[in-house]
């Protein structure tokens, strides 16, 4: 390999137009933005969803429902996915973190009760549905909202 044959990798770099620098360039003279008008100025141009003065998609869409800034998003995990861990093992959300079960927390963690469970587990979660406390109990291990 010799100095004059080194080259930046592939995609890592994006070829720039050189604007404005002559008429050889493709690009001068009015440096690729036509004659004149509102996108021609410097500074020139509309915000985004402007339609020229016709009124705006966003605007004639109609508007419906309500969303609740106090919603708590939980993640959930399902009973039949702790199988995966051993006899008595005590299950918390950092574990369920860093086995890669779940990526990541959210509001909370939540357990659901699809799938059945045969070992007996020691779980904590944010919450559990019914089904769920009931099977993990069934399996003889214990619950624990944090």
């Amino acid at each position: 390999m010799k100095l004059h044959e080194l080259k930046p990798a592939e995609g890592s770099r994006s070829s720039r137009k050189r604007i404005g620098r002559g008429i050889g360039s493709g690009t001068g003279k009015t440096a690729g933005k036509g004659h004149k008008g509102q996108k021609a100025r410097s500074g020139g141009g509309v915000r985004p969803g402007f339609e020229g003065g016709q009124n705006p998609l966003f605007r004639r869409l109609p508007k419906r429902g309500f969303t609740n800034i106090n919603r708590k998003d939980y993640t959930v995990v399902n009973l039949d996915v702790l199988n995966r861990f051993e006899e008595g093992t005590e299950i918390t959300p950092a574990l369920l973190i860093e086995t890669g079960v779940v990526s990541k927390e959210r509001s909370g963690i939540k357990i659901l009760g699809n799938g059945s469970l045969d070992k007996k587990l020691s779980v904590q979660a944010h919450k559990f549905s019914a089904s769920a406390k009931e099977a993990i109990e069934a399996a003889g291990g214990q619950t624990e909202v944090l």
